[in-house]
């Protein structure tokens, strides 16, 4: 059991790491968009000369956010549910809580993985037929970036449900999880 510990701590760590690069990548990326919004502002204002394009890469910014952070969130356990009850069950029937943490990793490894499955070919067609954002003439974007980001950033989150899955799993085999208390919402 140590050695399979090792192992899943050793995996976790990897994972981690990669996660919250993709979360400081997002976050200088709101840093941007924050020193882009307040240039085209100033260039409104003061020169009147706008900043072409500020409205599509903004729009397309956001959803790259939103996917460069997503498994961050779930990581440190701020993803949208109660843990009132889960948070009852840890005391006093911890296999219990396991099971339903178990159920809300795998219901997740569906929804994204079908998210996953969806946005490939999506990323695929935009960088094949190099769709774009934006008016010929004054500003365009490819969109394939983003589609790109989408795509990572379900994989990021399908790996971190898995990590909390197995997690689950082996709280509910034996009554103790398989990682470290490193912190978020994963120690089952």
């Amino acid at each position: 059991m140590t050695f399979m510990r090792d192992a899943f701590n050793t995996v976790k760590r990897l994972i981690d790491r990669l996660t919250m690069a993709f979360n400081v990548i997002g976050t200088l990326l709101i840093l941007a968009l924050m020193v882009l919004i307040n240039a085209d502002v100033i260039g409104r204002g003061v020169f009147l000369a706008p900043i072409s394009g500020v409205p599509e890469i903004v729009s397309m910014s956001i959803v790259a956010i939103v996917f460069l952070q997503v498994a961050q969130a779930f990581r440190m356990g701020r993803f949208t549910r109660t843990d009132a009850l889960l948070n009852a069950l840890e005391a006093r029937l911890p296999r219990v809580r396991a099971g339903l943490e178990l159920t809300f990793c795998a219901a997740g490894l569906f929804i994204i993985g079908a998210l996953l499955s969806a946005s490939y070919p999506l990323f695929v067609k935009a960088y094949d037929r190099g769709t774009f954002v934006g008016t010929v003439g004054d500003f365009i974007a490819p969109i394939w970036p983003v589609k790109l980001v989408i795509v990572l950033g379900c994989a990021m989150l399908i790996l971190q449900l898995a990590l909390s899955a197995v997690s689950a799993a082996a709280a509910l085999w034996t009554g103790a999880g398989l990682d470290s208390a490193e912190g978020g919402h994963d120690t089952v």
